[in-house]
């Protein structure tokens, strides 16, 4: 249950965290009925009277013919784009010199995929973050002080803590994770005809986010992953987000996801499921050792499946229910 309050406040909240201006020309992709598209496009654009290019339909090299056409100057959008644009041949033959700033939100961002785009399009990108419960937008990377593989810092009128992930009960120490809190005026009221639900999300005013996550000393969080989706591997917690950004790492891996399989006397193991890029061989041996020379023995890829395509939602979340079940 979100009210009109909460949308207008987190408008605002959004736009200023980003350094939206009058004057900057959006290119809208995202769907307008996401909480992601509907707060930037429909009512940021509006709310700042800026120009707003709208695609029907995305397709990579479509969205940078108008970006090149419209002088667009900001593009607000998710993984799976940054990884289409990755794919048009000759990238370098738009002309892309009105834009200033690229944001990502909704889902985890690679920092291999950052740094590709980073180096091919010429501006800073950086991560915001937030979700439906917030209207969405909680956190936010300062435009002249990112910081990589941070969201950011909580935005303005907006306070957050990191709080115990078992009992939600213990403030944690820089550096120590835990489950991520907001408060603030663009918090939703609840879940509707969900009373238990409502009182297990907020508490004592503050929206308990679900969000594993640390916070280092200047404020910059870092989210590990969903609670729900931590991998429960003989004890210990393996952040499924931490692997897939390692092997994102790796020159032949085009997209990728890893799930917790269950297992018996063992929990769960994490299950790598690899998309190769186009022309590039690559083995389940190799993927495994890949990452079991980089990380602790616990978190070593136990499983490896190669599949066309990662099944993600209109907003890039990877669908792991769907990778579990099949």
């Amino acid at each position: 249950m979100i009210t009109h309050f909460n949308l207008l406040a987190n408008t605002l909240q959004s736009m200023h965290a980003v350094g939206a201006r009058q004057d900057d020309v959006f290119i809208s992709f995202l769907p307008f009925h996401h909480i992601y598209g509907f707060t930037y496009f429909l009512c940021g654009s509006i709310y700042l009277g800026a120009t707003q290019v709208v695609m029907g339909r995305f397709h990579a090299e479509e969205c940078l013919r108008l970006v090149e056409k419209n002088g667009v100057t900001v593009i607000f959008g998710v993984q799976p784009a940054l990884l289409a644009f990755l794919s048009v041949p000759q990238l370098e033959r738009f002309d892309l010199s009105a834009l200033r700033y690229i944001w990502i939100g909704a889902a985890p961002l690679a920092p291999s995929v950052a740094r590709s785009i980073q180096e091919k399009f010429r501006v800073p990108i950086a991560r915001h973050y937030g979700l439906s419960e917030a209207s969405p937008t909680t956190h936010c990377n300062p435009p002249d002080h990112p910081k990589e593989g941070s969201v950011g810092i909580a935005v303005s009128d907006l306070e957050d803590k990191i709080m115990d992930w078992d009992e939600g009960t213990r403030q944690m120490k820089p550096g120590e994770p835990g489950e991520l809190a907001v408060r603030g005026p663009n918090v939703f009221q609840g879940y509707w005809k969900h009373p238990e639900d409502t009182k297990l999300a907020l508490r004592g005013g503050w929206l308990y986010t679900g969000d594993i996550a640390w916070m280092d000393e200047e404020g910059y969080v870092f989210i590990l992953d969903r609670k729900k989706e931590m991998i429960k591997y003989r004890g210990y917690q393996i952040a499924p987000a931490e692997l897939e950004a390692l092997l994102m790492e790796h020159p032949a891996v085009k997209d990728c996801a890893v799930v917790g399989i269950p297992e018996e006397n063992l929990g769960e193991i994490p299950k790598a499921f690899i998309v190769r890029k186009d022309h590039q061989a690559l083995s389940a041996e190799e993927v495994m050792a890949f990452v079991a020379e980089r990380v602790a023995p616990y978190k070593k890829i136990r499983e490896v499946a190669f599949i066309r395509e990662i099944p993600k939602n209109p907003s890039g979340k990877i669908l792991r229910r769907v990778l579990k079940v099949g």
